[in-house]
């Protein structure tokens, strides 16, 4: 992996909350931290509650990472456009982010307990 960015296990239990929910703990969580931007914290898919989002239509490219999916945060207050993200086929360099979700931090609070 390049220098450009550090992938290691996010240490202790992480939760994600939005909209008076938890939408997801993991004690499997992982930290990437790239370049000199504030760490993101990558949940496993299977310890997100899915049914609250919705696959959006926004894909970004990231030269070090991939292609980026998005994904709609759906509650009952209301739709929070673009919430989270996720690489379905990222980098070799990368490959542990496969199959997790990260969060915009102004829609959702994501918080280690």
């Amino acid at each position: 992996m390049s220098d450009h960015i550090k992938i290691q296990p996010a240490t202790g239990t992480w939760v994600v909350r939005a909209a008076g929910a938890v939408l997801g703990e993991s004690n499997d969580a992982l930290k990437l931290v790239e370049g000199d931007k504030p760490f993101v914290i990558y949940f496993p898919r299977t310890d997100i509650s899915m049914a609250f989002f919705d696959k959006s239509e926004t894909t970004t490219t990231c030269p070090h990472k991939g292609k980026a999916t998005y994904y709609d945060l759906v509650a009952k207050s209301g739709t929070y456009k673009d919430t989270a993200w996720s690489y379905d086929d990222p980098k070799d360099d990368v490959a542990q982010i496969k199959g997790y979700l990260a969060f915009f931090v102004d829609n959702v609070a994501v918080e280690q307990l």
